[in-house]
């Protein structure tokens, strides 16, 4: 016998719209950026090869600021961003990042395209248009070309292309050819500028502070009589006592002086008290802001000059006639390294009280950066934690039984006992 099965039943107007409807896609959130107030209503998104790199890179471009480059500044915790709007719709960003403008000098794009005109013939740099040293590179990027022959720009191009070449006219034409030398002077420049505005606190505490700090020298304390407890009272109490001077002896540090090489401690040599120590930290102004200018310095080349050119200027940086004198500070650097190799001698040589040898202060600082670490790595699986699970971790267990007993095989029953 056959059935007829019950017909489907008809959708509803509702659901026939909803059907006609395709899905709506996720939309992810925007990045947030930080643009400048100023900006004027023709500054666009552009696409630029990196100074260093050459890698394609986002920059925004404003024919009446300039370019800027995009900083990302984010928290080292995990943080979220909720956006909304007046019309009620929002989303949240799981990445609590910012990119922040920040001005970039178009010197530092420029500047490749500078260096690579050179004549066919003799391979040596000629004195040539700007127009043409731009039109001799065929592999530039349009976004580059835009800004390079932007009318509104092309005034602020020609002043900075002016600083680091030397210039002859020609008729009604400015001819360029790039210079080395006031490129690096425009760097310095920039370099002092940040100095004297003062250097970011991780580049201070880590390449100023920290590259000009005074080791510390331990000294013996050979002068301290041992023999003064009797052998008769028994060896507990001299070897409590020898325990005793072996540990003041190693809590006593004192820093060599920055005038001259440091004295080995003899028998005669006196202690000075701990507030005779002199200043571990005491170094001359003028060293300190050379220190400040070279770390701004090789900032500066790391970020947006290639490597090829960097050379260069290192060149010119140890030549006779450079803008600038680095030996007092190469001198100084030179006798805080002896100084500390002295220190590490002298602690893996003179105390033998110590169960372990003192590594020297590079070692020191990477085992607490490792710690640092650990300590935020264990903050940020402690915040990801529900209250619930970090009560249950105070939780006394012992004496208690596994949860593994309870499924463990069952003893064998013994077998029923026949009746007699």
């Amino acid at each position: 016998m056959r059935t007829r099965s019950a017909p489907a039943p008809k959708p509803s107007p509702s659901e026939k719209q909803s059907q006609s409807q395709p899905a709506k896609a996720t939309v992810k959130p925007s990045k947030t950026f930080i643009l400048p107030s100023s900006a004027s209503p023709d500054a666009r998104f552009v696409t630029l090869p990196n100074p260093r790199t050459g890698d394609p890179t986002r920059y925004l471009f404003c024919p009446k600021l300039g370019v800027y480059e995009f900083t990302v500044v984010a928290s080292q915790f995990p943080r979220s961003i909720l956006y909304t709007s007046t019309e009620g719709n929002g989303s949240v960003s799981k990445t609590a990042e910012l990119l922040v403008a920040t001005p970039i000098d178009i010197l530092f794009f420029a500047i490749p395209l500078l260096c690579s005109s050179r004549s066919s013939n003799e391979g040596k740099r000629l004195f040539q248009p700007l127009d043409d040293i731009i039109d001799s590179n065929d592999d530039l990027p349009k976004h580059l070309r835009y800004i390079l022959y932007n009318e509104s720009f092309r005034n602020t191009l020609l002043r900075r292309v002016d600083a680091v070449c030397d210039s002859v006219e020609a008729g009604d034409e400015r001819m360029f050819r790039v210079n080395e030398a006031k490129f690096l002077r425009e760097l310095l420049a920039k370099a002092e500028r940040m100095a004297a505005q003062g250097l970011p606190t991780s580049l201070e505490e880590r390449f100023v502070k920290q590259a000009l700090a005074v080791p510390l020298v331990s000294v013996a304390r050979t002068d301290i009589a041992t023999s003064s407890t009797p052998a008769k009272e028994g060896d507990k109490e001299a070897e409590f006592q020898e325990s005793k001077d072996s540990q003041f002896t190693s809590a006593t540090t004192t820093a060599s002086s920055v005038s001259g090489p440091s004295t080995p401690a003899t028998d005669s040599t006196p202690i000075p008290a701990a507030e005779e120590l002199p200043d571990q930290q005491a170094c001359p102004d003028s060293i300190v802001r050379l220190q400040r200018i070279s770390t701004a310095l090789n900032f500066l080349k790391t970020s947006y000059v290639s490597a090829d050119l960097c050379s260069k200027l290192d060149g010119l940086l140890s030549a006779p006639e450079s803008p600038i004198d680095f030996k007092p500070l190469q001198d100084h650097l030179k006798y805080l390294a002896d100084l500390r190799a002295e220190a590490l001698a002298s602690r893996s040589l003179g105390d033998f009280s110590r169960k372990r040898n003192a590594e020297d202060d590079d070692a020191a600082e990477s085992r607490a950066e490792k710690k640092r670490r650990m300590e935020e790595e264990e903050k940020k699986r402690k915040s990801g934690e529900s209250r619930g699970v970090r009560e249950l971790k105070k939780v006394n267990t012992s004496g208690m039984k596994k949860m593994s007993d309870f499924f463990g095989k069952s003893a064998p029953r013994a077998a029923p006992k026949k009746k007699s």
